[in-house]
């Protein structure tokens, strides 16, 4: 929080005011740190003396304000000036105690730095004196609210959650802590001490006044973190190298060395990372990359030399930088659990959508870094321009080479060595049948779930022939996600046991009409909605190039419009759809619709004699001052057809009206073409009470994910996971591709094949879905190998040694789509694995590191394995 001191006329100390932006802040500093150096400082700067405040839980800690803070999550205490609290003071003398701490200001907190600092952590610039990042990293903000409490010369000190995070609020709550011991405060800045000032002016800026008697005011802390005190606490030794497998006592590197003991070798990289505020997601990759068996050797030898500070592409080497410190802070001996500060605000830099304190994916920050790193460590100082070239009929191992060596002129790096595989991408043409192969390079594999990469849909079947009663069966069947019309029509086919001399008409109804007909085989599933309707109609293939008829359903309803009481013609049930075979004249057509229906009695022949064939055909007039009231309602000009009547009219495919009526004895004129005859069908209540029409009456949706939600996911095999990956399956429509045969974008299919694998292989299980309506996250089991995976048989060029891989790094999410927390459950030493939740690291038996929070999974190769094993 800037602030600025304002002019007074009294006595009272105030904060030095320059222009330097740091100078205006006030610093929170262990009283110790402050004092040494102020002991070391010109006396000029020496004269300045701290007021003293201490801490007293007086009435802020009675029985109210205790169950206010139950219900607030609020930490209140009191700050009573030294001379009104010496009485219950046991050491009236200021001292240096652990409990001692220090209010300075900016310019004060840089002049005792400069003292503490040597000439490698210190800066010049023209201004003289500046902070280090480091020294940045270890500072940390945290709102308190003052209130004054002038009958008592003392302040009321509240820090809410509201004001900070989880993380800060925690910390908060350990550092004044006033239950065991009394903790002291000296105001060397003098910002504090203002507010007993008389008048308004004299509050400064940097209290924001939310109240008469409420101030916020934002600290500085500084020298308080875990990582300060581990940086201090190594300060003689330095830094450290040592091998993640080594058993030599004593390793030397360039910039440090480390002594082991007897036995405390087996402890190192057991150190967690302390959660700064909804970053669970940044501790639980960085955890599982910090224990890759090459990156620790790696970053623990001297990697400064490799840093691509040049590359336009990288971030000037300081991502590198930072994750390579905070790996040696981990892997350092006897290490307190590490606040990664330094990287997250490097992260937030480079990275800005990780910014601020808010949850983020875990694998979307391993791909940041992963790529980040690479560049920041790449080899290569001048990229060379190289064109990839197609296959055009080469062996592939030729083109394979090819592409790779292109890869690796211009990217070579400790990522690419240990992390980048390449796989085989085949891509055909639906129209020209050009196939184009290319090979691509991979950093990790994300493999679907099976049930994210299948759709299950619903559909209805009607049995509709020449001779036949029809008969109505639902079926749901399971359909690629991204597949096209044709999967649909042979699942369907297959699950209703459709004969080879049947065909099926798939169509799309809608408010009891057919809005449109599915007949084009390349169409894209992705065009059927999970609210549509969809009715599938089975014919003989001897029928197929007749002409169609589509009955459409019409009873008369009556409804007030415009507070008349007027008759409306609505359309129900299902379409009929039917082939115009051997049909001569309008009582056929009769028959062949009466045979969807069956009758609740056996009075077929005597509805067929009681419907009136009318010889007239009359215009058809609309009914005055009557509207269309819905998209599913008709209005039309027809006569309410009399008891028994069931009147039959050719109209459009939207079942609007036409101009004639179907007379029974006369023949029936049909046009030839591919449009199908539209025929409405208006009943009577008589008819409708004899025939069971509710069969007709409603449709399955084509997905109810209301139902699907609630479906037990069974287990599924990692291995099932990898086949579905590999399957050839149609890009989206939001993915074409250029066909350079045909000049134009095609949604091709695509088949990708494992080629080359890498030393580390690193998969990431797609459990998220998002879509334009919904966010969902899949908890299904996935059963993967721990000691064993073997990819043999899923490698397409035979070209290395071994296949083989065992697990040792698992980065985990428990939780919801909306929240959850992420840890990672690492093997180290022996047979056991650890789990890292935060700060906290614990054992955990290898049968529980098997779960559906698995997220993403990091396997090295078998042979590097066995071979350190032996060394």
């Amino acid at each position: 929080m800037e602030c600025s001191s304002e002019d007074s006329s009294d006595n009272t100390q105030k904060p030095d005011s320059n222009n330097n932006n740091n100078n205006q802040r006030v610093y929170f500093v262990p009283h110790r740190w402050w004092k040494d150096a102020q002991d070391a400082m010109p006396v000029d700067l020496d004269k300045k003396k701290g007021i003293v405040y201490a801490s007293s839980p007086g009435s802020s800690y009675g029985p109210m304000k205790i169950i206010n803070n139950i219900f607030s999550s609020d930490l209140v205490f009191n700050l009573q000036r030294e001379e009104e609290s010496r009485n219950i003071l046991e050491n009236g003398e200021v001292g240096v105690s652990g409990r001692d701490f220090a209010l300075v200001s900016g310019d004060m907190w840089l002049q005792a730095l400069k003292w503490h600092s040597d000439s490698k952590n210190a800066t010049k610039d023209d201004k003289g004196f500046s902070a280090t990042d480091t020294d940045m990293g270890d500072v940390y903000p945290l709102q308190l609210r003052l209130s004054v409490q002038r009958e008592t010369n003392s302040f009321e000190v509240r820090i809410s959650k509201k004001d900070n995070t989880v993380e800060l609020y925690k910390r908060a709550c350990k550092l004044f802590s006033v239950d065991s011991e009394m903790l002291r405060i000296l105001d060397y800045s003098g910002h504090i001490t203002l507010l007993f000032s008389d008048g308004e002016n004299h509050v400064p800026t940097d209290f924001q006044r939310q109240s008469d008697q409420e101030n916020l005011l934002e600290l500085q802390v500084y020298g308080l973190s875990d990582s300060m005190r581990c940086r201090e606490g190594k300060k003689d030794s330095g830094s450290a190298s040592m091998k993640m497998n080594g058993t030599a006592d004593c390793t030397r590197a360039s910039s440090l060395t480390f002594c082991l003991g007897p036995g405390e070798a087996g402890s190192l990289g057991l150190t967690g990372l302390q959660n700064l505020g909804n970053t669970c997601f940044m501790n639980s990759s960085l955890q599982c990359l910090t224990h890759t068996p090459k990156l620790v050797d790696y970053f623990l030898e001297d990697y400064s030399r490799e840093i691509n500070s040049d590359n336009p592409l990288g971030m000037n080497g300081e991502i590198a930088s930072a994750f390579g410190d905070l790996l040696r802070k981990l892997w350092a001996p006897g290490a307190s659990p590490v606040a990664p500060r330094m990287f997250k605000s490097k992260l937030a830099r480079f990275a800005p959508q990780f910014s601020g304190f808010n949850q983020h994916d875990s694998q979307e920050l391993l791909a940041f870094l992963l790529d980040g790193l690479h560049e920041d460590l790449n080899r290569v100082k001048c990229k060379p321009y190289v064109e990839a070239k197609d296959g055009d009929g080469r062996p592939d191992e030729e083109v394979a080479d090819e592409y790779w060596n292109y890869h690796l002129a211009r990217n070579d790096s400790v990522i690419v060595d240990v992390c980048q595989g390449q796989y085989k991408s085949t891509l055909v043409c639906p129209v020209c049948r050009k196939v184009s192969v290319t090979f691509d390079p991979f950093m990790y594999l994300s493999l679907p779930l099976p049930s994210t990469t299948m759709r299950t849909m619903t559909l209805t079947v009607v049995s509709n022939t020449c001779d036949g009663m029809s008969q109505l069966s639902p079926y749901t069947i399971s359909v690629p996600k991204h597949g096209k019309f044709e999967d649909l029509t042979r699942a369907l086919s297959t699950a209703c046991s459709l004969g080879p001399d049947e065909a099926l008409l798939v169509a799309e109804v809608y408010n009891n009409r057919i809005i449109r007909f599915l007949e084009d085989p390349a169409d894209s599933l992705s065009l059927i909605r999970d609210a549509d309707k969809l009715v599938a109609y089975r014919f003989p293939k001897d029928n197929v190039d007749t002409p169609l008829v589509v009955f459409i359903n019409q009873r008369m309803e009556e409804q007030y419009i415009y507070g008349k009481l007027a008759p409306n013609w609505k359309a129900f049930g299902i379409p009929v759809v039917a082939s115009l075979c051997n049909i001569v004249n309008g009582s056929d057509l009769r028959n062949l619709y009466l045979k969807w229906f069956h009758p609740l009695q056996d009075l077929i022949e005597e509805t067929l004699e009681s419907c009136v064939v009318s010889e007239r055909t009359e215009e058809v007039a609309e009914i005055e001052g009557v509207a269309d009231s819905g998209s599913d309602t008709i209005v039309n000009g027809l006569d309410t057809p009399s008891d028994g009547e069931m009147e039959f009219y050719i109209t459009d495919d939207k079942g609007t009206v036409k101009n004639s009526k179907i007379l029974m004895n006369e023949p029936l004129t049909v046009n030839g073409g591919l449009n199908p005859l539209h025929v409405l069908v208006c009943w009577s209540e008589k008819q409708i009470k004899k025939y069971d029409t509710q069969l007709s009456s409603s449709l399955p949706e084509v997905c109810k994910s209301s139902f699907l939600a609630k479906r037990p996911q069974e287990p599924v095999s990692l291995y099932k996971c990898l086949e579905t990956f590999l399957q050839e399956e149609p890009l989206g429509p939001e993915d074409m591709w250029y066909c350079p045969g045909c000049k134009n974008h095609r949604q091709a299919s695509k088949k990708l094949d494992l080629w080359r694998l890498p030393e580390i292989l690193v998969i990431h299980l797609k459990r998220f879905q998002y879509s334009r309506f919904m966010k969902n996250k899949l908890e299904t089991l996935v059963d993967f190998p721990v000691d064993n995976l073997d990819l043999s048989s899923y490698i397409t060029h035979g070209n290395q040694k071994s296949y083989h891989y065992t697990l040792y790094a698992i980065s985990n999410h428990f939780g919801s789509m909306g929240g959850g927390h992420y840890t990672a459950f690492v093997h180290h030493g022996g047979d056991q694995w650890y789990d890292f939740d935060d700060s906290r690291v614990y054992p955990i038996s290898k049968e529980k590191i098997k779960s559906s929070a698995a997220y993403v999974l990091f396997y090295r190769r078998v042979s590097e394995v066995l071979t350190e094993r032996r060394e």
